[in-house]
């Protein structure tokens, strides 16, 4: 089990000084993967659902990412999660691709269709579309990454003779990592994504997952090109693991665990806290 750290591109940790110290030193104390969420625009005033205030900061993910690749030479540069139907996937495809080349192949691009109404109606997406749209945008970027003559018709995207390189590093393209919790995204993880990205508060929210996972995989065929699910799993209140639970996580197939280093209000709190959890990543 590899452990990654997520979150680190919001709040007080967006600088570009602390975000070369601490990328810098995670990398150093052996953490494997560096992940960042997303958000386009923020409910104003804060609705339940939103997990952060309308005024604090959040970078754009592939920005954010982009720095990070210069900054580092062996991280696994991830997005967990980029919401899919808010962006557009041809762009997208040349966006990601980019990056994976400029970083040598070490991007993974997690996706979920979002949940945040007022975020969708900004950039004009209905939320009763977000599922169907996120299916044909996955299916419409694999296209634009492995086929030698890319073309899609779909309902929400539409295109043929038509080309773009340099293609991700990896034959197959960037990995994909689909996040989310309903049946839907079990699906849609064993259907379309190389890996589960999903998060929780204990080993045992985690065998939920597992199994909804389980179930999903007797309902929908696993096309052979994505091999084996990847599961990666980030523990949320509490924010600190234990060993304990570090091996637990382990035994039950964790491939990333993700540490989450709340509540991202001081940088030199932030660091104290990945130098205490690096022994978990040894």
């Amino acid at each position: 089990m590899e452990l990654g750290v997520y979150g680190l591109s919001a709040k007080a940790t967006l600088g570009p000084l602390d975000t070369a110290r601490l990328a810098r030193r995670a990398e150093k104390l052996g953490y494997r993967s560096w992940w960042v969420g997303d958000h386009v625009v923020l409910p104003s005033p804060r609705v339940p659902d939103s997990p952060m205030a309308p005024t604090d900061p959040i970078l754009d993910p592939l920005v954010h990412l982009s720095f990070v690749a210069a900054l580092t030479e062996r991280m696994e540069l991830g997005t967990g999660i980029l919401i899919l139907p808010q962006r557009n996937p041809v762009v997208l495809a040349k966006q990601a691709a980019s990056l994976d080349v400029l970083s040598r192949g070490r991007l993974l691009l997690g996706v979920a269709p979002g949940y945040l109404e007022p975020e969708m109606a900004a950039v004009g997406v209905a939320l009763s579309e977000r599922g169907g749209r996120t299916d044909e945008y996955l299916d419409a970027i694999r296209q634009l990454w492995t086929e030698p003559e890319p073309a899609f018709h779909g309902k929400y995207v539409n295109f043929e003779h038509i080309d773009a390189h340099p293609r991700p590093v990896r034959p197959d393209g960037v990995p994909i990592m689909i996040g989310g919790h309903s049946p839907a995204a079990y699906r849609r993880a064993v259907g379309r994504g190389h890996g589960w990205i999903g998060s929780g508060s204990s080993p045992q929210d985690l065998i939920v997952h597992l199994d909804g996972l389980r179930r999903a995989a007797a309902e929908v065929p696993r096309p052979a090109h994505l091999g084996r699910l990847q599961i990666n799993f980030m523990q949320i209140d509490p924010v600190e693991v234990d060993a304990n639970n570090a091996r637990r996580y382990a035994e039950l197939g964790v491939d990333r665990l993700l540490i989450y280093p709340l509540p991202l209000e001081d940088p030199a709190a932030v660091e104290t806290f990945l130098e205490k959890h690096a022994e978990l990543a040894n």
